[in-house]
C-alpha cells in the first residue's frame, strides 16, 4: 500500500447520517457508523510482481497457428502476439495513478471486504448513483466517465446533470475479497450494494449496470430499498418467455419486428458459439488454474467473451481506432493478473448456476423506474417493443448508433449522455 488519503468530514457527516437507515435491515447486512467501518485505499504494485509478469509474457509457450483462416476457433495467434509484444511496453504504473487519483474505500459488509471508488460532485443537488461493472470487466470499465458525471460543467453538461459517483468491485474482482463461502450470487451482492449506499449516506440514489452488473442492478430493483429511486441498464434483461423457448429449439417465431429479429439473431449466434466460457465458469471454474499461471492464457480468455468485443479489439491491436484500444484492455487484463482474481471472479458464474434467479435475460418483474440504452454490439440489442413489457415503468429507451457490450469503458460520451437522460426525471426526488 501507498499514499492513504484523508477522510473529509463530508464523508465522516455522510456515514454517520446513514445509521437511522440502516437499523432496519437484516442483521447479516447491517452497517454502522463507526469511521473505522470505512478504510481508505491505495494500490501499488511492486516491483517484482510488474517484472514477474512481463518474465511470463515474454516466456509464453506458444501453440500452433490455428488452421482456419478466420476466428472461428477462437482467438487468433496473430492477434494474442500483437497483444504480448504490447504488453512489454504497458505502462502500468501510469494506470496506477489513474486509478489512485480518485478516492478509494474498502469496507466490510456481510463479512468480506468491498473496494469501491467514491467521488463526490462539487455540485450539492448532485444525484448519487451506484455503477457495477461485470465480467470480463472491473472498475477499469468506468474510469472514463467518472469526470463527465461528477463534473459536468467542463464535459458539455449544467450542473443539473452532476452526480456522485459509487463504483464497487464485485466480490472476487479486482480489489474487493474473495468469497470463502459459497452463496455470493446477484441477490447478494444487490443487498450489500443498498448497504454500501446507505453507509454513505445517501437517502436517495440510482443504480446502473451492464453484464452482472445489469443482473445485480435488476436485483437491487426487484427488492426496492429503501432510497432506491430507479436503474438504467445498457445490458437490459427483456427477452420475453415465448422467445427463450423458441431459443431453446432453434426455432424463429414468426411476426416479429425488424428491430425483434435482430435481436433474435444476436441471441441465437450467442447462444450457439458465444457460452464457452460461460459454460465452463458455470461448472468448472476451479480448473481454469491456467488462467492465473499465463498472462496470455489469462488475456486470450478474456478477449473472447462476446464475438463482436473481440473483433472490435481485434481490429484495435491491428492499428484501426475506435472502442477500445489495446492499452484499455491491458489495463484491465493486468488488473486481473495482479489481484490474482482469475477464478474467484469465475465463481460468481457458478454461484449464479447452483442458486439460481432465473435466466440471465429473463424479465424480473421490475416495477420502480427503468432506463435502457441499446447498443447495437451488444451480446443483443434489446427492442423497445420488448423493453415496455419488461419494464412497466419505463422511463427512457433509447437505441445508440454505436458502441457494444462495454458501453461506458468504448463510448464514454455517449455512456455519459444517456446517464444524464436517463435520470432527469427522477431528480425532483432528491
Amino acid at each position: 500500500m501507498a499514499h492513504i488519503p484523508t477522510v473529509t468530514r463530508r464523508t465522516f457527516l455522510a456515514v454517520a447520517a446513514s445509521a437511522s437507515a440502516v437499523s432496519m435491515l437484516p442483521e447479516a447486512f447491517a452497517a454502522t457508523s463507526a469511521m473505522s467501518d470505512l478504510k481508505p485505499f491505495k494500490f501499488s504494485a511492486t516491483d517484482e510482481q510488474l517484472a514477474d509478469l512481463h518474465r511470463r509474457v515474454a516466456a509464453t509457450r506458444w501453440p500452433d497457428e490455428e488452421n482456419v483462416p478466420d476466428d472461428s476457433q477462437g482467438v487468433r495467434l496473430d492477434t494474442i502476439k500483437k497483444l504480448a509484444k504490447h504488453w512489454m511496453d504497458h505502462d502500468w504504473r501510469e494506470v496506477e495513478a489513474r486509478l489512485n487519483s480518485f478516492p478509494q474505500f474498502v469496507t466490510e459488509i456481510d463479512g468480506i471486504d468491498i473496494h469501491f471508488i467514491h467521488v463526490r460532485s462539487k455540485h450539492e443537488n448532485a444525484l448519487p448513483i451506484i455503477i457495477t461493472h461485470g465480467w470480463p470487466g472491473s472498475i477499469i470499465e468506468q474510469l472514463k466517465v467518472i469526470k463527465p458525471l461528477t463534473d459536468p460543467t467542463v464535459y458539455g453538461g449544467t450542473e443539473f446533470d452532476a452526480f456522485h459517483v459509487v463504483i464497487p468491485s464485485l466480490p472476487g474482482y479486482g480489489f474487493s475479497g474473495k468469497p470463502r463461502e459459497t452463496g455470493w450470487n446477484p441477490p447478494r451482492i444487490a443487498k450489500a450494494w443498498a448497504v454500501l449506499m446507505q453507509r454513505l449516506g445517501y437517502a436517495k440514489y440510482v443504480a446502473q449496470g451492464g453484464d452482472w452488473g445489469n443482473a445485480v442492478t435488476e436485483l437491487m430493483a426487484v427488492q426496492e430499498p429503501e432510497g432506491l429511486l430507479g436503474i438504467h441498464t445498457n445490458m437490459a434483461a427483456t427477452v420475453p418467455a415465448e422467445i427463450s423457448k423458441a431459443l431453446a429449439t432453434g426455432s424463429q417465431p414468426t411476426g416479429l419486428s425488424a428491430d425483434e429479429k435482430r435481436a433474435w439473431d444476436q441471441l441465437d449466434d450467442f447462444n450457439k458459439n458465444g457460452l464457452g466460457y460461460a459454460i465452463e465458469m458455470n461448472n468448472r471454474p476451479q480448473t481454469l488454474y491456467g488462467l492465473v499461471d499465463s498472462p496470455i492464457g489469462l488475456a486470450a480468455w478474456m478477449l473472447d467473451h462476446d464475438i463482436r468485443s473481440y473483433r472490435m479489439i481485434a481490429r484495435s491491436i491491428d492499428g484501426e481506432k475506435g472502442g477500445l484500444t489495446p492499452d484499455d484492455v491491458l489495463d484491465n487484463v493486468t488488473l486481473y493478473w495482479l489481484t490474482n482474481t482469475a477464478i474467484s471472479s469465475a465463481r460468481l458464474y457458478w454461484d449464479n448456476a447452483h442458486f439460481p434467479t432465473g435466466g440471465f435475460f429473463d424479465p424480473r418483474g421490475i416495477k420502480i423506474p427503468v432506463a435502457v440504452s441499446a447498443f447495437p454490439e451488444e451480446i443483443y440489442q434489446a427492442p423497445q417493443s420488448w423493453a415496455e413489457r419488461a419494464y412497466p415503468n419505463l422511463i427512457h429507451y433509447n437505441r445508440l448508433p454505436k458502441g457494444g457490450h462495454f458501453a461506458a469503458w468504448e463510448q464514454p460520451e455517449l455512456f455519459t449522455a444517456e446517464l444524464r437522460a436517463s435520470f432527469k426525471p427522477l431528480r425532483d426526488q432528491i
